[in-house]
């Protein structure tokens, strides 16, 4: 986050926990507000027991920030370079 505000970005964070997300209030956030991006981390792909709430999460957000990119980072320390590549 730190990163993204320095270089720029006008960022926020939204902690997604596998066993307790409260999808209204990200669907709230989302459509509070005109995002460029959504970047959703390595750590809701790539663990197979997270499937259906990376399933959901993609959904949710192509639903309620339709206009937003969708962006995949790696690390948590290669965000930024996952926002460059789409904004």
């Amino acid at each position: 986050m730190e990163k993204l505000i320095s270089i720029g970005y006008d960022a926020e964070f939204f902690l997604i926990d596998s066993g307790a997300t409260d999808f209204n209030s990200l669907t709230k956030q989302l459509k509070e507000k005109n995002y460029d991006g959504v970047v959703i981390g390595n750590g809701i792909r790539s663990m197979k027991a997270n499937f259906i709430l990376f399933e959901q999460i993609i959904n949710l957000v192509h639903a309620s920030a339709p206009k937003a990119k969708i962006i995949f980072n790696s690390l948590p320390t290669d965000t930024d370079e996952a926002v460059k590549r789409w904004l």
